[in-house]
């Protein structure tokens, strides 16, 4: 697991992150929002092998190695494999902002080996973001 921070150049990911602040700090950006869906269930078996916590941990080592901020979200849901078949499963769906595609395309490559998978699906929009601000006095 540790290699993916060895491997991706620690540069780029932090001109992306000071890219998201300065639009943050601005008021109003438009960000690339990314989304990467990824099943629990084991690739041969079908079948949930070990406990989402378990999942949920591995994902939280992974996304730190890359020194990424991340969200998530556990979701059940349903797809029909190649084969025909209709399988319901548990799965994770990780969101990014202002990521870059080299990062988020080897973090899903990662997670789709450490989690048995075949495949993972990936999403992505522009999205119009804004920050907030609380007084805190």
């Amino acid at each position: 697991m540790a290699r993916a921070f060895t491997t991706y150049p620690l540069r780029q990911i932090l001109n992306s992150q000071h890219a998201l602040g300065m639009a943050l700090r601005n008021g109003r950006a438009s960000l690339e929002e990314t989304q990467v869906y990824i099943g629990l269930n084991d690739a041969t078996t079908r079948k949930q092998e070990l406990e989402t916590n378990h999942f949920v941990t591995t994902l939280k080592e992974v996304c730190r190695s890359f020194c990424v901020p991340f969200s998530f979200d556990i979701i059940d849901g349903g797809y029909i494999h190649d084969d025909g078949e209709y399988t319901e499963e548990t799965s994770i769906v990780l969101t990014f902002i202002d990521v870059p595609a080299e990062t988020i395309d080897a973090i899903a490559q990662e997670l789709c080996t450490l989690f048995h998978q075949e495949s993972v699906l990936i999403t992505s929009d522009r999205v119009r973001v804004r920050s907030v601000r609380a007084s805190l006095s």
